[in-house]
């Protein structure tokens, strides 16, 4: 329960509360205008104050510099026993404790500088936690109820913070593990299987995270399905096996080089001979030719011709006749012994050329043979960097079949956790059927007095979580979502009522009522004071003109429950008594 609120400068208004309902209402006065304004009044920053002494970061208005040193004390209960608890906006590290705090789980240490019981803000949630919701130290578990995650649920924050969106939520960032751990913590519900859900649900993430990076290329050892891998890492295997016999059979020639060369260079010789040969072949053909065609033209044939022509030829030229026919003889002569001696020459150069072919040849035969049988430095080296290559290859391949197989068994593995998680959880939740009917019947019951038909809490087991929901069937109504919030907050405070442990106090902002019907809104302020004064504390704040006055019962007299009063009428009317 919280007593009052307090801050070391004069203009702050004090706020003392009470058991039961208790409104601090933000009001409009008549010399106001329609410019005036009642937002800043400090209504949400009450409730910043509260959570700020209760171990959280500033918010916005306390991070503003016209805050600076402020000093907040808030005044309450805890575990039976009176408190005041101070923080100063400058030097947040440190509360200031004052009270008997000898059975607190961790100790407060006196202050050398200001002489009085110190615990550093980490410590302070820590035994706040432990006070108010019985919370130890979860070692064996990485998803756990946190203080500042559970009270959040009891007093939310301003509408900014999303905290007013989903009654499962107490704020828009919230991250899902913390809504099923610590809304089935607050429920009474086994809150370590909402833990060990979260990790496998990290698991499965991690998974296909690999997966995805394998498919985008990031990772290349996970690419392929089992039966490719398999398929190729047969065939990697065949080809180093025979790569390395190929190696064991290689027999390296210290001159292989020089040898390949040499043999090159007679190939070409050997070319070279035979087209010469070829060409001379040709020419030996034409000169035998040439030498049957060679006949001898005789003077007796041209004086024969000229006398069957009855044509008398002058002895002066028969003797000319006779004298170029013996010319005529013997440049044939000169003529046949040339071809005979061109003829004897060629025949001797192909004779020549053919035994120089074929001693070459068989010159390149041997070395042939001596390359067949061996192999160059440089090819033993690149055959030994293909196998090299094949081996990484293959490795690889393995690397990537078994990282598959694995991901397979993973996620299989995952499937059965889940599967067999499940099962304990139901088998839990039967177990506590009592604390299951206890929240449901109180939240059909709340829900029911203000829409006079019970709404539906629903707790589902599912093979990733629990499955928190909640309906009120009143079709057409405003602001029923807000109105399941309230249900939903109000039936926790009664539950953590029941269970006998004080210090828990519900506190909701004027944001609670938005757009809710003023029927409705008069009739959850009178559950809310007739729930909190049989067992806890509420407070909220509120807008003068959000009153439902003509909606109240009889017997129902707001003004007794209002604690603090803010005006727009007055510069100094709000809540810190300062505008900014």
């Amino acid at each position: 329960m919280i007593h009052s609120v307090i801050a070391d400068k004069p203009t702050f208004k004090r706020v003392d509360f009470k058991s039961g309902l208790n409104i601090v209402l933000a009001d409009r006065t008549k010399e106001a205008t329609k410019k005036d304004s009642r937002n800043g009044l400090g209504k949400s920053t009450l409730i910043e104050i509260i959570h700020f002494c209760l171990g959280a970061n500033k918010g916005e208005t306390l991070s503003k510099s016209e805050i600076n040193d402020w000093t907040f004390t808030l005044e309450l209960d805890l575990a039976g026993k009176r408190f005041k608890i101070s923080r100063n906006t400058s030097d947040q590290n440190k509360i200031i404790v004052e009270g008997d705090y000898s059975n607190w789980i961790i100790k407060p240490e006196i202050d050398k500088k200001l002489k009085k019981p110190m615990i550093s803000s980490r410590d302070w949630t820590k035994v706040l936690g432990n006070l108010m919701f019985n919370l130890s130290s979860y070692e064996d578990y990485k998803y756990t109820p946190t203080f500042r995650s559970l009270i959040s649920y009891f007093m939310r924050k301003d509408g900014q913070s999303g905290a007013y969106l989903d009654p499962f939520q107490n704020h828009k960032s919230q991250k899902e593990w913390d809504k099923q751990v610590n809304n089935s913590f607050l429920l009474d519900l086994n809150w370590e299987y909402a833990s060990k859900w979260q990790v496998l649900k990290d698991r499965v993430k991690i998974l296909e995270q690999i997966k995805q990076e394998a498919r985008s290329g990031i990772l290349s050892n996970m690419g392929g399905t089992i039966g490719e891998l398999e398929a190729l890492q047969i065939r990697l295997e065949s080809q180093s096996k025979r790569e390395e016999g190929e190696l064991k059979s290689f027999k390296v020639h210290p001159q292989y080089s020089k040898i390949e060369t040499d043999a090159n260079e007679i190939t070409q010789k050997i070319h070279e001979l035979v087209d010469q040969n070829v060409s001379d072949e040709q020419l030996l053909e034409q000169y035998e030719m040439s030498l049957k065609d060679d006949s001898d033209v005789k003077a007796e044939s041209i004086v024969k011709l000229y006398e069957e022509s009855k044509v008398t030829i002058p002895k002066m030229i028969v003797k000319k006749i006779e004298e170029v026919s013996l010319f005529h003889k013997q440049v044939i002569s000169n003529r046949k012994d040339f071809l005979t001696n061109e003829i004897a020459r060629v025949k001797n150069n192909l004779a020549r050329r053919k035994s120089e072919i074929e001693s070459f040849s068989n010159k390149r035969a041997e070395m042939m043979n001596v390359l067949q049988e061996h192999g160059a430095l440089i090819e033993f080296i690149q055959l030994q960097n293909n196998h090299q290559s094949t081996v990484a290859e293959s490795k690889d391949v393995n690397i990537r079949l078994e990282n598959l197989k694995k991901f397979e068994q993973g996620r299989s593995a995952i499937i059965v956790d889940q599967e067999l998680l499940q099962q304990q959880a139901n088998i839990d939740i039967k177990e506590r059927k009592l604390q299951k009917e206890l929240a449901v019947l109180l939240f059909n019951a709340n829900s029911e007095a203000l829409y006079k038909v019970p709404g539906t809490l629903s707790i589902d087991i599912s093979r990733t979580g629990y499955k928190f929901d909640v309906k009120i069937e009143r079709s057409g109504s405003h602001g029923i979502g807000n109105m399941k919030i309230f249900c939903y907050d109000l039936m926790l405070s009664q539950i953590w009522a029941k269970k006998g442990i004080s210090g828990v106090s519900l506190v909701h902002d004027s944001i609670i009522f938005a757009d809710v019907d003023e029927r409705q809104r008069a009739l959850a302020l009178q559950l809310a004071a007739q729930a909190s004064e049989e067992c806890f504390q509420y407070i909220c704040t509120m807008n003068s003109d959000s009153i439902p006055q003509k909606d109240f019962d009889e017997d129902f007299d707001f003004e007794d429950f209002v604690r603090l009063r803010l005006t727009d009428a007055t510069e100094d009317g709000g809540l810190l008594g300062i505008r900014f």
